[in-house]
């Protein structure tokens, strides 16, 4: 099978398993997960080195999911590695879980560092970068930053220290999706045009489309080279891509899940699914 057929495929696995974990519970952060599906089956299914046996491996490649609330994605992707068992995405954000609502290092599997407290992922990223260099590691770090999370200035004095201190192991994957808790991020707060912003800071910088899965691969695949410039991907994704009555809706940032969305979606996603199965 082709291999760019398995990722799309593996995509919405992610989907449905973000989907499992949100309708458990009830309702969750459903837009920002699903923008970033595409983006982390590529991780995690062709780009990353890690061993679902080993958590902590030291030498594995790492992510930092700044926008910690996307965590249902995040798991979904974890639970479906063998990092822990797939049922328990049911436990989200239950008392005694291993699935916080945002993600948790202490807690769950796999995830490398604990996020959420919106802005400061980018700081703990650029230190794990840093740590790896000092340490000759050839591993890499990868950073998903939410373009709403970006009004952040601490998120800016992290990049700018990245590229003070040359770290081309440090990965930035800036998730615009447009979106976020109150609205447009044009309305909220302009950003301006991040592919200049983060080339200005001294990025080696490219934008994709990051819902599809042809333009991530080669995008990503180029941060293989490492170098003395950090490597930034703008991701110009859809909030809620995937689920199209999701993404239509402009407050996506969280929405109830009910069973009868809950079966339609995930009926649609393994129709998908099942068709990038079928061989080329």
């Amino acid at each position: 099978m082709d291999e760019n057929r398995k990722l799309k495929a593996f995509a919405c696995q992610i989907r449905m398993a973000a989907i499992e974990a949100i309708h458990a519970i009830g309702s969750g952060h459903i837009g920002g997960a699903l923008s970033i599906a595409d983006v982390l089956a590529v991780l995690y299914g062709r780009e990353m080195r890690y061993d679902p046996q080993d958590p902590k491996w030291p030498e594995r490649d790492k992510l930092v999911c700044s926008k910690g609330h996307a965590g249902p994605a995040v798991y979904g992707t974890l639970a479906l590695k063998g990092f822990f068992p797939y049922e328990e995405l049911k436990t989200l954000n239950r008392p005694g879980t291993r699935l916080p609502s945002h993600c948790d290092r202490n807690k769950t599997p796999g995830v490398d560092m604990t996020t959420g407290s919106l802005g400061q992922g980018a700081s703990l990223a650029a230190g794990m970068a840093l740590g790896d260099k000092l340490r000759d590691r050839d591993s890499r770090v990868f950073l998903i930053l939410g373009d709403g999370e970006s009004n952040e200035g601490q998120v800016w004095e992290a990049l700018a220290f990245a590229c003070a201190k040359k770290l081309g192991n440090l990965v930035v994957l800036l998730d615009w999706n447009k979106r976020q808790l109150d609205g447009w991020t044009q309305d909220v707060y302009p950003m301006g045009d991040f592919v200049q912003k983060l080339q200005a800071f001294g990025f080696d910088t490219v934008k994709v489309n990051g819902n599809d899965i042809d333009e991530l691969v080669p995008a990503l695949e180029r941060t293989r080279a490492g170098g003395e410039r950090p490597y930034a991907i703008v991701l110009d994704t859809v909030k809620g891509a995937g689920v199209q009555e999701v993404a239509e809706k402009v407050m996506n940032h969280s929405l109830p899940v009910s069973d009868e969305q809950y079966e339609r979606w995930t009926k649609a996603l393994e129709a998908e699914k099942q068709a990038w199965e079928v061989e080329a």
